[in-house]
């Protein structure tokens, strides 16, 4: 036992580099900080040794009472188009930067708190967070890593034994959140919004150095940058719509330059398919549905292409162009993804002409009889085991559960039919190979709705935190179907789906 603060080794480019666009901040004091829950695998994977300490020294590291030797915190500016209105003026209302490491691979990894209190961006709030957002935004992160979406982690909640208002009286809690790096579209418009040419130019630079160093001497690496963020939204988003993960709240300032998920305020993960599933109570247009989620994701590069277009060339028609030119191409690299990964999941490995129209039917047959996404993914997966002639390893799911799951069966049977077919062209594959491989990248668990607001009603109301413990380790083997787990695979029934709304959580 120690009370001896950690030793961390902070390597602070941020601070270092960008002087001017952010704010020194000092954490909120906390009146009784308690460890609630500490990602020691990600400890270990940032390198960190903070295995010897007791929870009262980690809490206190983790609410920001004890600020370590090398840390920097600082609250970063940013600005961001909010449901499409644009606010100059946003940056980090309740969030601190500690600092930068490097990672055991050799990646430089943000360390923030979230809930930490007020800074210079808080325009009028608290800044402070709650247990239940605090671990939804953990549990759900947690569970995007282990499916393989690329995502802010996170390292620590800890409760801050205060009490927040928000609906009502709340127990207060902090996150310490990890990522590539907190540079958002946001950032890059408030530089340019306010004319600060100089400072866009040196955020720029400094993303393309951390992000995208391949471009440093490159003689367009402005444009170069925003192809590059181009190229990772793409991936990132087609890897949602393959989950029917739903963020919620798709604003610029929640749009990551890394490619990385961020942000899980009011996000959900639809239960029965709907293209028009939107879930956030304060979404009352439906801007962010689930099917818009691809549209906004190049509306706001087109915002960050605003932003970067000073940069670009004294010849602003031909800036516009190229960026222009970016942007026309993302539905393309968007459907590149997207394809790719349908393929996977429909089990084909070979690119054959009509695999798009296989897929969007296969969607469209489950939007017209509401079919659980996640489970008819899953099911499709044991179909192609029996035409194999393998059982699933493991397998604990009745084998026509997806028959099952259809009120019209033959319209069922008329896309199956389509499908054999189309992987009888295929070469031969060793029994449950194909099934296998369906099954690596369509889940079993994910986080679904009521189970999430179960676990964390538990935590915040009641102090007890074993629901949420179970669900998370139920989450961090999402396509490893297990006995005794059933009640994490099934959808909750009709009426609690069709009445289901988050929250922001601010």
């Amino acid at each position: 036992m120690t009370t001896a603060l950690p030793a961390i080794a902070f390597d602070n480019s941020y601070a270092r580099e960008l002087e001017g666009l952010y704010a020194h901040v000092q954490a909120s004091h906390v009146p009784a900080p308690r460890l609630l829950r500490f990602n020691q695998a990600l400890a270990a994977e940032l390198g960190l040794d903070l295995d010897g300490f007791d929870h009262a020294t980690l809490a206190a590291l983790f609410a920001g009472m004890q600020v370590p030797a090398g840390a920097t915190p600082l609250a970063q500016a940013y600005a961001g188009h909010q449901f499409g209105g644009f606010s100059p003026q946003l940056g980090d209302g309740r969030a601190l930067l500690l600092g930068e490491v490097i990672d055991v691979l050799g990646r430089r990894r943000d360390i923030a708190l979230k809930g930490s209190g007020c800074t210079p961006f808080s325009r009028g709030g608290d800044g402070k967070a709650a247990v239940g957002p605090v671990l939804r935004e953990y549990l759900v992160g947690e569970a995007m890593h282990a499916l393989g979406v690329p995502t802010t982690r996170a390292l620590a909640a800890v409760s801050t034994g205060e009490q927040v208002q928000r609906e009502g009286l709340l127990p207060g809690a902090v996150l310490t959140r990890v990522a590539a790096s907190h540079v958002r579209v946001g950032t890059f418009q408030y530089f340019a919004a306010h004319g600060e040419i100089d400072k866009l130019r040196r955020l720029a630079d400094y993303v393309i150095a951390r992000h995208d160093p391949q471009l440093l001497g490159s003689a367009e690496p402005y444009l170069g940058l925003l192809q590059a963020v181009a190229e990772r939204q793409a991936s990132l988003i087609a890897r949602w719509m393959h989950l029917g993960f739903i963020h919620g709240v798709m604003n610029t300032d929640n749009m990551t330059i890394s490619g990385e998920t961020i942000d899980y305020g009011p996000c959900a993960f639809m239960e029965a398919y709907d293209p028009g599933a939107v879930f956030s109570s304060i979404d009352r247009q439906g801007r962010y549905t689930y099917s818009n989620q691809p549209q906004i994701a190049r509306w706001n590069l087109a915002r960050l292409a605003e932003a970067l277009l000073p940069l670009m060339g004294s010849d602003v028609q031909r800036a516009i162009d190229q960026a222009m030119g970016v942007l026309d191409e993302f539905p393309a690299r968007y459907e590149a993804h997207w394809l790719q990964g349908a393929r996977a999941k429909l089990g084909l490995l070979e690119a054959q002409d009509g695999d798009l129209e296989l897929a969007q039917d296969w969607l469209a047959l489950l939007h017209s009889q509401a079919v659980d996404f996640t489970l008819a993914w899953r099911h499709l997966a044991a179909v192609a085991a029996q035409a194999e002639g393998a059982a699933p390893q493991g397998q604990v799911l009745p084998p026509n559960a997806l028959q099952a799951m259809f009120v019209d069966a033959n319209a069922l049977n008329a896309w199956l039919a389509r499908w054999q077919a189309r992987l009888a062209g295929e070469a031969a594959q060793p029994p449950g190979q194909r099934a296998a491989a369906m099954r690596a990248v369509s889940p079993i668990y994910i986080p679904r709705n009521a189970l999430v607001e179960e676990a964390l009603s538990a935590a915040s109301d009641h102090g007890n935190l074993k629901p949420f413990e179970d669900f998370l380790a139920v989450l961090s083997q999402p396509f490893v179907e297990r006995p005794g787990l059933d009640r994490y695979a099934q959808p909750a029934p009709p009426e609690v789906t069709a009445n289901y709304q988050t929250f922001c959580g601010t």
